[in-house]
């Protein structure tokens, strides 16, 4: 058997306030020029966000969300750069947002992965969105809005939970008429759970295997590495590193990180050692 196949998701933050890179690459042809790096650096996906959803953040309207992402996922498809690498296929773009309009018009500009922290709750329309356009689809569990999430989390057996939670969505996503080989899991690390929750969630991993889906994880430099080993925002790679090799060698085979070549790093090591 050779080494198993695995998929890097390049964050391309395009927002004034997300947690770790906030404000870096806000405009467009900064977030152009940062997803441009993330695929030389071997990203496989560029998920391009307009609103954070770190604990607590801000909405933003529709329109500020159409202004920041439709921009830079035309500026990314219209680059040479995207065509591909020696051979090897060009990344393709993922949108991540919760809105109806904002989806349609990233799917529409291009973008073919639709991560949504919402599980199609937060927006009525965005069922509909799914069910017209069938994108890939990044399932996501989360314990309400991000501006409320992390209040007061709670969950009798969090792993259990989110599996009931997986099950009734993915009836849903079958009656919207999505295939099942565009959907990926997402557990949600951080979204409205407490460290101990996250750490059940990753040492249990593997039960969400049952589902026979890709497992997609996002852990990259998140609060839990400062609850556990009391590290700061620009402290966390090495831990992030960590889990993401652990998480690989577990069979997780769908990574959204920051750190695009460290990352790479990572994973090549365990494809050819685990």
């Amino acid at each position: 058997m050779g080494p198993a196949p695995f998929f890097i998701v390049g964050i391309v933050n395009v927002t004034p306030d997300s947690f770790y890179d906030g404000g870096a690459h806000a405009k467009a042809g900064a977030g152009v020029a940062h997803g441009l790096a993330l695929a030389r650096q071997g990203a496989h996906i560029l998920d391009v966000g307009g609103e954070s959803t770190r604990p607590y953040a801000d909405t933003v309207s529709v329109e500020e969300e159409l202004e920041r992402v439709v921009p830079v996922i035309a500026g990314l498809l219209a680059s040479d750069e995207l065509s591909g690498r020696d051979g090897v296929p060009a990344p393709v773009i993922s949108v991540d947002t919760y809105k109806a309009e904002v989806a349609a018009a990233a799917l529409d500009a291009g973008a073919v992965i639709l991560n949504d922290v919402s599980a199609f709750s937060f927006d009525s329309g965005l069922a509909d969105v799914i069910a017209q356009y069938k994108p890939g689809y990044v399932l996501m569990h989360s314990s309400g809005r991000p501006g409320t999430m992390q209040d007061t989390p709670r969950y009798v057996d969090v792993v259990d939970e989110i599996m009931a939670f997986f099950e009734c969505k993915l009836e849903e996503l079958d009656k919207l008429g999505l295939p099942r080989n565009r959907v990926v899991l997402d557990p949600g690390i951080g979204f409205g759970k407490t460290l101990e929750h996250n750490l059940d969630i990753l040492r249990g991993i593997e039960r969400f295997k049952a589902f026979g889906l890709p497992l997609y994880m996002g852990l990259s430099n998140k609060s839990l590495w400062h609850g556990l080993l009391g590290l700061a925002v620009d402290e966390r790679q090495n831990a992030t590193q960590a889990a993401t090799a652990i998480m690989a060698g577990k069979g997780v085979p769908i990574h959204r990180v920051h750190e695009v070549e460290l990352a790479r790093q990572t994973l090549t090591i365990v494809n050819e050692i685990a």
